[in-house]
């Protein structure tokens, strides 16, 4: 059941990257992110103020959010800084990238994630998982190197780099959220550390953009914004909810989570006329076969 779980999560992650990308188009960054993390955080803010004031009515649920002392969210603020650091580093590096570059090398994350998790949780993956794992290893790799085609030279782009840091932060907040959800509940979590990035992003909004903005990039509201929020949300919510099985295993969610770059490709095709499209599609069937072998692996 997880696993299934682990796959609507990277649908819906897919277009959370194709509204994200939409967003950033000619647009300053900070601004985006800013308004992200404010309308991620009221998707929640009524669960907490309805399971504070008037617990009957979410108890028993899976939207029900528990009170806890600090000891819990503690663990959360470190939860979101991490978060907003992939985040920060991952909008910049989308901004200047083509989504059909910005979703490969985000794709290496698993790999992180996989190498992370037989350390510290000690999973171990069986034939077919193996299998799968290097196949969307190997389709990852051939995605990226299509990409050189396009001229971007990736030992000296600071973008490439912005989305590697994004990449690697991501890995680490992969692995954070299995040791999160083996103690809290998911609600708590995701619900709170939304709240707390919204604190966090004010005085980056302030110091970094607002005195500067007339000299960079001017923010324009486009409705793509709020999108991105409701899709974040949503992939996030199936996300921690996949976790919280006792028998999910963070290396093969977070695998599947990338599938979402199938998603972000065929709308970098249609939508941003994106460029060397079919040698990335042949890249593409071996991401949707090592998916395959993923999930016969867990059945």
């Amino acid at each position: 059941m997880w696993l299934l779980f682990a796959f609507l999560s990277a649908a819906l992650l897919g277009f959370y990257d194709v509204f994200k990308k939409h967003s950033l188009k000619g647009n300053a960054v900070l601004p985006v992110l800013f308004l992200n993390t404010l309308f991620s955080s009221l998707i929640f803010l009524p669960f907490i103020l309805l399971s504070t004031f008037v617990p009957n009515i979410l108890a028993g649920t899976m939207f029900d959010v528990p009170l806890v002392g600090w000891e819990v969210h503690k663990f959360i603020i470190i939860k979101s800084f991490i978060v907003l650091s992939s985040w920060i580093f991952g909008y910049f590096g989308m901004k200047h990238l083509p989504l059909t570059i910005v979703g490969p090398i985000n794709a290496t994350r698993p790999v992180m994630v996989l190498m992370g998790a037989m350390l510290l949780f000690g999973e171990r993956l069986n034939l077919y998982q193996w299998i799968g794992v290097m196949l969307a290893v190997a389709s990852f790799f051939l995605l990226s190197r299509s990409g050189k085609k396009e001229g971007i030279d990736f030992a000296h782009n600071k973008w490439i780099f912005f989305i590697v840091l994004a990449a690697i932060t991501g890995a680490v907040s992969g692995l954070y959220d299995k040791f999160l959800m083996k103690q809290f509940n998911p609600m708590v979590v995701q619900s709170w550390y939304n709240v707390y990035q919204v604190f966090i992003m004010c005085p980056i909004l302030l110091l970094l953009w607002w005195p500067k903005r007339k000299q960079n990039t001017p923010f324009r509201w486009d409705w793509a914004i709020l999108l991105i929020s409701i899709f974040l949300s949503a992939a996030d919510f199936v996300y921690f909810y996949a976790l919280s099985f006792d028998d999910s295993m963070i290396s093969i969610v977070s695998m599947v989570r990338r599938g979402s770059v199938v998603v972000s490709f065929l709308f970098g095709a249609m939508l941003f006329r994106e460029k060397n499209l079919k040698s990335k599609a042949i890249d593409l069937v071996l991401i949707l076969i090592g998916m395959l072998f993923l999930y016969l692996g867990s059945k």
